[in-house]
């Protein structure tokens, strides 16, 4: 193991962490515990804040896979409130909106969801790192400045109810680069004819990379404090 050479790590993302705080917890486990004083490390798809789930880390010259890992297929499995809206279409921020759903049955949410499978277009939410005139769309939501944002095209692979009750829908969505699941919510409510904000979400897989091959952030220390001392004398070895 050589992170200055190149590693790739798969983390498994902690609710409320943002992506940069997971790539910069993990550079900071690797240069004081292990000595490195320079090291040049990057993630493979952000999440967003409150969503949990797979991420790829890598180092060194690893870093040039990162295109790579970005656009291969993820999953996700994503919990909706329906009947309700938020400006953030997640937990983000309050809601705004509530609307029937006396209508909604299992039947109906299936028919829905079958709807998003194959090629589509999508507008990312304004609250997102999507770039207008040089800032990014959340800048402009957070001052209460309305933008436009021009509609992605992207793939749906797969869709898959796996719950619903009490107006609560998860659903598995398999989907290619780009795809925002907190629009793909919004866009659920209003084919529904009724409202829909995300609760809960986790990437299960990119790729290959299944959330079971991950680990947490605290895990990934007591492994480094655990090969440390090895660590640093074979690459005082190899810098010999």
């Amino acid at each position: 193991m050589n992170f200055e050479k190149g590693e790739i790590l798969y983390f498994d993302k902690p609710l409320r962490w943002t992506s940069f705080d997971l790539v910069n917890k993990a550079r900071n486990i690797i240069r004081y515990q292990l000595g490195v004083k320079k090291l040049k490390i990057g993630h493979a798809g952000t999440l967003d804040p409150l969503a949990t789930g797979v991420m790829i880390v890598c180092t060194g010259k690893c870093t040039k896979q990162i295109d790579t890992f970005q656009y291969q297929t993820k999953e996700y499995v994503a919990t909706l409130q329906l009947g309700s809206t938020t400006p953030s279409f997640d937990l983000e921020t309050e809601v705004d909106g509530v609307y029937p759903t006396e209508h909604i049955t299992e039947e109906l949410l299936k028919e829905t969801l079958s709807k998003f499978i194959g090629e589509i277009k999508q507008v990312p939410p304004v609250y997102s790192a999507v770039k207008i005139n040089g800032k990014r769309a959340y800048q402009y939501a957070r001052k209460g400045e309305e933008v436009e944002i021009k509609p992605k095209t992207l793939v749906i692979d797969e869709i898959e109810l796996l719950s619903f009750a009490d107006n609560v829908a998860t659903i598995r969505v398999v989907c290619s680069k780009g795809t925002y699941i907190r629009a793909l919510a919004r866009d659920i409510g209003l084919e529904l004819n009724s409202g829909a904000h995300l609760i809960a979400l986790k990437r299960t897989r990119i790729g290959d990379v299944k959330v079971d091959d991950c680990v947490s952030i605290e895990k990934f220390e007591s492994m480094i404090q655990a090969i440390k001392d090895d660590y640093i004398i074979s690459n005082d070895n190899n810098n010999k």
